[in-house]
């Protein structure tokens, strides 16, 4: 990387630390809080999905997670990194629509090493709380430990692979909301040989200082990906979607990186307030969908 582009890093570092607040959803604990799901119609294709819970071995212990599957026949299976706010019934939904179009989706506890859904209280705060702030710290610190999400792609990858209701010989695909968008990226360049498309919505950590940047293990990587990149996200940090697009064009690994003008941080998912966009997320679950198709 030239200088220039390690100047524009050492720039937009700051608002690095900011990402493990925004994935946290505004109405965490609220009753209702989960709105209705826009987007296109399902299609006629549309599957019965099963839905139940269950554990996954990891290097580091068991984690819960929710794994959703249609009704008949094998699919190719596809992990669900959620946001920072973890599994929730916004994240179940999200699972059941995606299986619905004819996948195997798990939808891990990112946080398991640390704490298990209800993740965090109601009225969860921590941007404008102290308390908040040390215990959304003390939750997440393990998961940031580097090398921990690698560890538990490669378990999530294992348990799919194993799981009957997954077709043999089809890659899988992996999804990634607000943090869980790095998590997309660290899964591909451990699982060159097996991810093959990556989704990354309204990804934060994709490009940073640290040697363990995301984008810097781009060459590894042999996955078709689409990043949709937030309005607020791309004012924050405005070289980072130039940097993608320049270090996925020099390993020649496809990738489009989509700025959505009208769509805030956290649009996608169903509890956030920036969910009200419908024609953004209309797109954004097209987009997602296709690419799946395509690539899987």
């Amino acid at each position: 990387m030239d200088a220039s582009n390690e100047g524009s890093i050492r720039k937009t570092r700051s608002s690095h630390e900011e990402y493990r607040n925004k994935g946290l959803p505004p109405q965490v604990g609220r009753p209702n809080a989960t709105r209705q799901l826009v987007g296109p119609p399902f299609s006629a294709k549309v599957k019965p999905v099963v839905e139940s819970d269950i554990p996954v071995q990891t290097a580091d212990g068991v984690c819960d997670a929710a794994l959703f599957c249609p009704r008949r026949g094998t699919h190719p299976g596809v992990i669900m990194w959620p946001d920072s706010g973890g599994l929730r019934e916004a994240f179940r939904e999200l699972g059941r629509r995606v299986a619905a179009q004819g996948y195997v989706v798990l939808l891990p506890n990112h946080l398991y090493r640390s704490a298990h859904p209800p993740l965090f209280p109601p009225g969860f705060d921590p941007p404008n709380r102290q308390a908040d702030r040390e215990t959304y710290s003390r939750v997440t610190k393990s998961f940031f430990v580097p090398g921990a999400v690698e560890r538990d792609a490669v378990a999530y990858a294992s348990f799919l692979d194993a799981r009957q209701e997954v077709k043999k010989g089809r890659k899988l695909g992996a999804i990634g909301y607000c943090l869980g968008g790095m998590c997309v990226m660290k899964t591909a360049a451990v699982l060159p040989s097996r991810i093959g498309a990556g989704v990354s919505l309204h990804g934060g950590l994709l490009v940073t200082s640290r040697p363990d940047s995301p984008h810097l293990s781009i060459p590894k990587m042999n996955a078709r990906f689409y990043f949709a990149v937030a309005s607020n996200d791309d004012e924050q940090e405005p070289t980072v979607k130039d940097l993608l697009r320049d270090a996925f064009a020099k390993a020649k690994v496809r990738a489009e990186v989509q700025v959505f003008p009208d769509a805030l941080h956290g649009w996608c998912v169903p509890d956030n307030r920036a969910f009200s966009n419908t024609a953004a997320v209309q797109l954004a679950w097209s987009k997602t969908m296709a690419l799946l198709k395509n690539a899987l």
